[in-house]
Formats: structure tokens, C-alpha cells, sequence
């Protein structure tokens, strides 16, 4: 399958893509609203739910923009390369995560569920626009994407 086949053939079964594809794939996170799409060897991340979606891709935005200095990136327009949007998905959920919790863990535990922790910051603080920004982005600042494997 060439690489204009396998587009389509994604666009046609995953309509709503999951906004936080990569960091359900590398294992970091789950969301109990994903459904993992099997095409031609290769693995994509659908959204069960438009509503989630939208409310996770608002907040992701707001990852990018409050993390651009982090980033090192004046313009975010463009997409992001890989490793660049690695830090912003695991590492601004996994500082959520650890901004809405109570413990103060150096641990960094998998989120178990995406769209339980955004609704949880939405309930909590009322707006994405609101939260502890100054946390989170230590969080993206500090992640680490896996390094490439050494070839033998």
C-alpha cells in the first residue's frame, strides 16, 4: 500500500483522529474515548467522541502556546516535528496530571485516562485558560522522548 493509499484509507475510518495519537501509542497514556485503527502494519488513534475531541484539542493548543518559550519556537503554525510534539502531548498530560493531584510524587505514573483528567482540570479550574501553566510546562520542559535504538 503507497502512502496516498494508506491516507485515504485513514481519513475514510477515522474521522474524529484522536488529538493525543502519539502519546497513546508510545504507552504513556490511555483514554477510555480511543479506539487504536489497524492499517496496512501500521497503527492510528480514533476520538469515540467528537465533544472530547474538541475539548482535548482546545487544550492541547494550549499547551503549544503556553509552552513556546519551553519550545524554543516564536511560531507554532507549522506542524510540529515529532519529538517536539511528544514533549507537549506526554509531557503537558503527565503535568496535569501531577498539577490535579494531591500527592507530591517525583513518579511519573502513566495517564490512565485522558478524557477523565481533562474533565477533571475543566471542573477544577473552570477554563484550560486557568491552569497552573508554570507546572505543566516543567513537565513538557523536562520529558524525555525515548532516544533512537542503536542498530547491531
Amino acid at each position: 500500500m503507497n502512502e496516498l493509499e494508506y491516507q485515504q484509507t485513514l481519513e475514510k475510518l477515522n474521522q474524529c483522529p484522536c488529538t493525543y495519537e502519539k502519546a497513546i501509542l508510545s504507552n504513556r497514556c490511555a483514554c477510555e474515548k480511543s479506539q487504536r485503527i489497524y492499517i496496512a502494519e501500521r497503527e492510528a488513534v480514533a476520538c469515540l467522541s467528537s465533544e472530547a475531541q474538541e475539548r482535548c484539542m482546545t487544550l492541547l493548543e494550549q499547551f503549544f502556546d503556553n509552552a513556546r518559550f519551553a519550545l524554543r519556537q516564536t511560531n507554532l503554525e507549522t506542524p510540529q516535528p515529532h519529538a517536539k510534539a511528544m514533549k507537549v502531548q506526554c509531557g503537558g498530560l503527565l503535568g496535569l496530571q501531577a498539577a490535579l493531584s494531591a500527592e507530591e510524587s517525583t513518579e511519573l505514573k502513566p495517564v490512565e485516562n485522558i478524557d477523565a483528567l481533562v474533565t477533571q482540570a475543566l471542573e477544577e479550574f473552570g477554563d484550560f485558560k486557568q491552569l497552573p501553566y508554570q507546572k505543566i510546562i516543567q513537565f513538557i520542559s523536562h520529558y524525555q522522548v525515548r532516544g533512537k535504538r542503536s542498530q547491531k
